[in-house]
């Protein structure tokens, strides 16, 4: 098996760190630097709108002097950190906040045209070869009486944006590393918490696979992942027992197959060889007989087991009084109650109990019960069977008080040819199918059949039927 699940895991870290910085280094760096431009262009704007309304206006209005307007101009330029003009239409440069004013002789930029920013109120470039650098420009007419009679511009080199962008983008940088560093933590911590533990149960896995079932898984933790490893210990431990109890269920079937017909074949042969008499041979006969009602009983029993699959069998589901039914499946055990003494003791709910499931199979289950009840009783003992109605079930028990059931064989009564061993010097005729067949026949009614017994005091199996919606007498 190749290991590959941790090396997906690394690749996607590192595609993830490529990606991040990918997405920082284009996507978040165009539009950082977008939203600086945007931001600075409209600062500036504000600040050339507001010196063309007010300190260009007083000059060209003769209300200032052009060297009060050049020191108002140089320490908004330094404030601003951009170099700031005042221009006629002409392209003259009138003031300079970076230089000093000589009105004759005025700088022209040649071919200046306020016509050349377009719809919008700033340009970047060299403004006319005048820089040897980039620049963003940003200009704002100025007013008065509704005619134009020069134009503030302020110059900031682009310098100033990018370092601002690069400033910023180093932040994204930063934070994308600890973002990275924080996956690498997610990746050790995924690691111990959740690969380690999945090796070890595919290991687990591997060994159980080789046969290996008493390997143990070796993670205990309270989540999941340990609740996921205890199920395949617990697993692992159910299959553990599974090759015995194979053996034995094989053991069980060659051994009610093989007795009865040792015996047949062994009468058989002595007749036909003269080993018994003629006179005898009636007695020997009733022998094969009662042997061969074994083999049709054990065969009748797993014709009936093999009805019930995962698919269930179809039911013929009506409402009939579960009383009524125990009274008379009660009446066919008269002769065998009578040889051994055994009497009935029945608590029944009300004169009717109606219950709405499949007639014939719950008859069937009941007969089982008792059945088994009688075979496992004492001698002058009683036999109780009572029934109860709790919300919409309706609680069968039939309890004797015969041998018990050991503890350790509680859980596996409901298997295929299992019998306890204190069962075995009783139950001569018995195949070990007839509470498989009780339960299957429960459960294909989605309903529950339980156990409560005591060794040498008695056992009681309760089961439930849905009640039928009518009133009880």
């Amino acid at each position: 098996m190749k290991k590959r699940l941790y090396l997906k895991l690394l690749i996607g870290y590192v595609i993830f760190g490529i990606l991040g910085f990918i997405l920082v280094s284009t996507f978040s760096s165009h539009y950082t630097y977008e939203y600086i431009e945007d931001t600075e262009v409209d600062r500036l704007y504000k600040e050339a709108n507001m010196i063309a309304s007010t300190y260009a206006s007083n000059y060209f209005n003769e209300d200032i002097t052009v060297d009060d307007l050049h020191d108002s101009l140089a320490t908004l330029s330094t404030y601003l950190s951009s170099e700031i003009w005042v221009m006629n239409t002409d392209g003259d440069i009138l003031i300079n906040s970076n230089a000093s004013v000589d009105m004759d002789h005025l700088i022209h930029i040649d071919g200046f045209n306020v016509a050349d920013f377009g719809s919008k109120y700033y340009t970047t470039g060299s403004f006319y070869n005048y820089y040897d650098d980039t620049h963003l420009t940003v200009f704002s007419p100025i007013t008065i009486n509704y005619k134009v009679r020069g134009y503030v511009l302020i110059h900031q080199p682009l310098s100033v944006i990018t370092h601002h962008h690069a400033h910023l983008l180093n932040i994204m940088y930063l934070t994308l590393l600890l973002i990275f560093i924080c996956a690498t933590l997610l990746l050790i911590i995924i690691g111990f918490e959740i690969y380690i533990p999945i090796r070890k149960m595919i290991k687990g896995a591997d060994a159980f696979a080789e046969g290996n079932f008493s390997y143990k898984i070796p993670v205990h933790k309270n989540d999941e992942i340990g609740y996921l490893a205890a199920s395949l210990n617990y697993m692992a431990n159910e299959l553990n027992t599974l090759e015995d109890d194979q053996r034995k269920f094989i053991s069980n079937v060659s051994h009610d197959f093989r007795s009865p017909l040792t015996s047949i074949k062994g009468y058989v042969e002595a007749m036909l060889d003269g080993t018994i008499p003629p006179e005898m041979q009636e007695k020997y006969l009733n022998i094969i007989v009662f042997e061969t009602d074994r083999l049709s009983k054990l065969t009748q029993s797993l014709l009936e087991l093999n009805k019930y699959g995962s698919h269930g069998t179809m039911l013929d589901v009506s409402e009939f009084d579960i009383n009524q039914l125990i009274k008379m499946t009660c009446l066919t055990f008269e002769g065998t109650c009578k040889a051994k003494r055994i009497s009935f003791h029945l608590i029944l709910a009300g004169k009717t109990l109606y219950v709405k499931a499949d007639m014939s199979k719950i008859q069937q289950v009941v007969y089982n019960l008792i059945d088994n009840a009688i075979k496992f009783s004492h001698h002058d003992s009683e036999i109780t069977i009572e029934t109860t109605k709790k919300s919409e079930k309706v609680f069968v028990s039939v309890k004797d008080t015969g041998i018990g059931i050991p503890k350790d064989s509680q859980n596996k009564i409901f298997e295929r040819f299992y019998k306890t061993d204190l069962s075995r010097g009783k139950d001569k005729k018995g195949s070990g199918l007839g509470l498989s067949i009780v339960k299957e026949i429960i459960q294909a009614h989605d309903e529950n059949i339980n156990v409560i017994s005591t060794e040498g005091v008695g056992t009681e199996f309760i089961f439930t039927l849905p009640a039928a919606q009518r009133e009880e007498l």
